[in-house]
């Protein structure tokens, strides 16, 4: 992909910007062809961008690139959330749930918390049906879906590596595991003020709601006793962050590298290659998900209203967005240092606006990348080069929580607005959501700009 990026014309990016206005428009002017066809429109996006890309580069090359980005990064990446999907399905918390202010509050606490151990991906998963059923009475409910993603799929990644993928890649090449600590005041100046911002709309909703009657409709869901069902599923939950684990430090073991350095693995077609550590991280990831399956009964998945239709509907969509996708990542990848970018203000903005519509992984290589070519004489020491500490938290803050402008800038975010539609939420539109998050999110990343970057 490298040396595909000084071949590919800007205009070759018009997929993927096709696919993203179907995402945003289709599903309001035609909401029943978009449930019923989404995957042929992927399909659509994909061709269009594969078809004239064949006959330009070859054949070869366009089975190349189809092949790489499906089996190195699309397949990785639906195996891991099909598992935390799975797996997160057969927990569930009964209990005194009535969806109060503060209760929100400290679900949403909680899940921001424990984002950072077990992934945005999982804490999502995890929480998110738990927060549903207590706010089932509810009549607005929406804003507090919305502040979830900000919050427990985005935002609490960022102090562990195991939080985020693109951390996870920095940790691989030579970020110190506890470094992302350094993101911890970052952390909590953005988590305070969103809690706060959630907690005074909550409660004026809430107030709302029960002056017109809605306390009637609480007490039925009380329940005598607080328990928490299928906990042994949290084992198939370790099993997978494990399995991610493990195949960040089977990378760095000379028995999985070649003479070059390379990743030993199985090869499917000329350079394509999948890599032994990649199938022992998917092979842990189908089988913790497959036990799950095998040992929960089918009222706890009842219970958590659990069904396929989600990740059937993240898996379809993204295999277009991944396709479409390839020559924006390539194209940025050879020209990302010629952005001029010198200042940590700067590669959060751009880190931060890249990552809020294309894979927020490699948007992050490309700007770590970047940042090496500065040549700093101190600071943290990759295998990438010597980056400054102020450029790396930018980057990485920019990552991470700018990936929550959209529904598409983090892959939990799509599979949380599914869950929560299937839970009869009215979710704002591709569109609606990124006004929220223009009114709640970016007035708070320009302070961020200005208290931690400048």
């Amino acid at each position: 992909m490298n040396e595909l990026g000084y071949h590919l014309p800007v205009w070759s990016v018009l997929p993927f910007v096709g696919m993203l206005l179907s995402i945003a428009i289709t599903p309001l002017v035609k909401p029943h062809f978009w449930e019923k066809h989404l995957f042929k429109v992927a399909i659509f996006w994909s061709l269009t961008f594969l078809i004239p890309f064949a006959f330009a580069f070859g054949a070869g090359e366009a089975l190349t690139q189809f092949l790489e980005i499906m089996l190195l990064d699309y397949l990785p990446f639906i195996v891991l959330l099909w598992g935390l999907f799975t797996v997160s399905g057969g927990i569930v918390l009964r209990g005194d749930m009535t969806g109060t202010p503060k209760q929100n509050l400290l679900f949403l606490s909680i899940g921001t918390v424990i984002a950072s151990w077990i992934g945005t991906t999982g804490a999502s998963a995890l929480m998110i049906r738990p927060l549903l059923k207590a706010n089932k009475w509810r009549k607005k409910k929406a804003h507090t879906v919305v502040f979830f993603i900000f919050m427990v799929s985005n935002l609490g990644g960022c102090l562990t590596p195991l939080g985020d993928p693109p951390l996870f890649l920095g940790f691989l090449r030579g970020v110190p595991f506890f470094w992302t600590m350094n993101l911890l005041p970052l952390f909590l100046f953005n988590s305070v003020v969103l809690l706060v911002v959630y907690f005074l709309m909550d409660s004026r909703l809430y107030k709302k709601e029960i002056e017109s009657g809605g306390e009637s409709k609480v007490s039925p869901l009380n329940e005598k006793k607080s328990r928490i069902d299928g906990l042994y599923n949290l084992i198939f939950l370790m099993m997978i962050l494990a399995g991610v684990i493990l195949s960040g430090i089977l990378a760095d073991n000379p028995a999985f590298l070649d003479a070059s350095g390379k990743l030993n693995g199985f090869h499917v077609y000329h350079d394509v290659v999948i890599p032994f550590t990649s199938l022992i991280q998917m092979g842990i990831i189908l089988l913790a998900g497959l036990l799950s399956l095998r040992t929960t009964k089918k009222e706890l998945h009842e219970a958590n209203f659990f069904t396929w239709g989600p990740i059937k509907e993240v898996g379809g969509l993204f295999v277009g967005i991944f396709i479409t996708m390839i020559p924006a990542l390539a194209i940025l990848n050879v020209r990302g240092a010629d952005l001029g970018l010198v200042q940590p203000w700067q590669y959060f903005w751009a880190t931060g606006a890249l990552s809020s519509f294309l894979d927020n992984a490699p948007t992050y290589l490309v700007f770590l990348s970047t940042a090496s070519s500065l040549n700093a004489t101190s600071g943290v020491v990759t295998t990438m080069g010597t980056i400054a500490p102020g450029i790396l938290m930018a980057i990485s803050a920019g990552a991470v929580f700018m990936g929550a402008n959209t529904y598409i800038g983090n892959a939990p975010n799509f599979m949380v607005r599914s869950i929560a539609e299937e839970n009869d939420v009215k979710m704002p539109s591709f569109f609606g959501y990124m006004a929220w998050s223009l009114a709640v999110l970016i007035p708070l990343f320009i302070v961020d700009t200005f208290v931690f970057f400048v």
